[in-house]
């Protein structure tokens, strides 16, 4: 399985990383495009659009850190000593299944997670067009489906849609108008 990565900038390679460790830090079994967006917002902010601390409080981010500390242990320390290296690009891979093309999985060395439908569709657009796959194209990735909940959840932490759709260059259809 070839890497996906090496078509991405390393802020976008990083954001995709980050939103798989936030994925399995909550505890999920699947990476979201609400991951997606928050790994974007902390690894590579874009304008318009709201900063992590605006967008982790809308998103299940998961209770470890609280569960934990009411019985002593610091989820940091536990961290630090146990994720050497988690961080590192490089030892991350996205790829696509060869038995099942549709599937796209993101390993490293904190596992393994699979891409949600919605999620395989934001790498799916932001591969779309040749050329680097860059922030801008994640975040026109995740605006492409208004299925998966992605503008309204930046409507709901106050992100003017419509600027962030120009300041990422994603282009809009405009209905012909009829004389």
């Amino acid at each position: 399985m070839f890497s996906m990565f090496e078509r991405f900038t390393e802020p976008a390679r990083r954001a995709v990383m980050r939103a798989g460790i936030l994925s399995m830090d909550a505890g999920r079994t699947a990476l979201a495009p609400d991951l997606m967006l928050l790994g974007l917002a902390e690894e590579h902010p874009l304008p318009h659009l709201p900063a992590a601390e605006a967008l982790r409080p809308h998103l299940d981010t998961g209770r470890t850190r609280e569960l934990l500390a009411a019985i002593g242990i610091d989820v940091d320390e536990v961290r630090r000593r146990t994720r050497h290296g988690a961080d590192d690009p490089a030892r991350w891979r996205l790829g696509r299944s060869r038995v099942n093309p549709l599937r796209l999985t993101l390993s490293g060395p904190l596992g393994m997670l699979a891409l949600e439908p919605h999620a395989r569709k934001v790498i799916e657009v932001a591969m779309w067009k040749p050329g680097p796959v860059t922030g801008e194209r994640l975040l026109w990735g995740l605006l492409a489906d208004g299925a998966d909940g992605t503008a309204a959840l930046l409507r709901r932490c106050g992100a003017d849609v419509p600027a962030l759709v120009r300041a990422a260059g994603i282009p809009v259809h405009r209905p012909r108008r009829t004389a």
